[in-house]
């Protein structure tokens, strides 16, 4: 949603030539009042009352001008600050729509279904950039059938990633950082994965797929988009 209710520069021109119109204007009466008085023919009473009658109402008028300026200048100030509010509103609405989207995904994934597929399952996998080489990643690991067993794994994540102008293959988490690192998984129906991966710096990323083992097994794998 956006406001555009701006003066149009004609308009703003011409308060601002008024403006100086009027000004230009007083002090010319005034210039010549002076030069008439030291130099000039004698003034009677009745035409110096009406050049000051003249420089009064200018005055005012130029009063008047500079008021209404004020006031445009507020009105869009305003209009500026509703316009910030209502994107603003407008913005975390969108985000909280999209996370009630994400939960009821979730929960219709937990109610029983006759098509839900057998054994380990990835759902709902997400790969988003959370700040400049920095990725954000999340997943719901699931176990369907009636037979249903404690699982115990991990997940593990491959990135092809371009790095001065070469392809590279990053594993995550990195297998020599030991088992202290590793995605770990115990559930029996189902886990929520979420983390940060930190990428090598000036690399763009052109494929993220992510793996479920279990014992050094593939129990299950899906290709993301970022």
């Amino acid at each position: 949603m956006t406001i555009n209710q701006h003066v149009p520069w004609p308009i703003k021109f011409a308060f601002i030539a008024a403006v100086i119109g009027v000004g230009g204007a007083i002090a010319m009466w005034t210039y010549e009042m002076g030069r008439n008085f030291a130099f000039g023919p004698k003034f009677s009473p009745e035409l110096v009352s009406r050049l000051q009658e003249q420089v009064s109402t200018l005055t005012e008028e130029r009063e008047k001008l500079l008021a209404s300026a004020t006031t445009i200048e507020s009105q869009q100030a305003m209009e500026k600050s509703v316009q910030k509010q209502l994107t603003d509103q407008i913005n975390g609405l969108t985000a909280e729509n999209n996370k009630l989207k994400e939960d009821l995904a979730f929960f219709e994934s937990l109610m029983p279904s006759a098509n839900r597929p057998q054994g380990i399952t990835l759902q709902n996998a997400k790969i988003e950039m959370a700040a400049p080489g920095q990725l954000r990643f999340r997943a719901l690991v699931m176990q369907g059938g009636k037979a249903v067993r404690e699982f115990s794994g991990e997940m593990h994540i491959s990135l092809t990633l371009v790095h001065a102008g070469k392809p590279v293959i990053m594993e995550f988490p990195d297998a020599k950082s030991g088992d202290a690192s590793k995605l770990k998984l115990s559930f029996k129906h189902y886990q929520r994965v979420e983390g940060q991966i930190t990428l090598p710096e000036g690399a763009s990323i052109k494929s993220v797929q992510m793996t479920v083992l279990e014992k050094g097994e593939l129990r299950a794998k899906q290709a993301v988009n970022l």
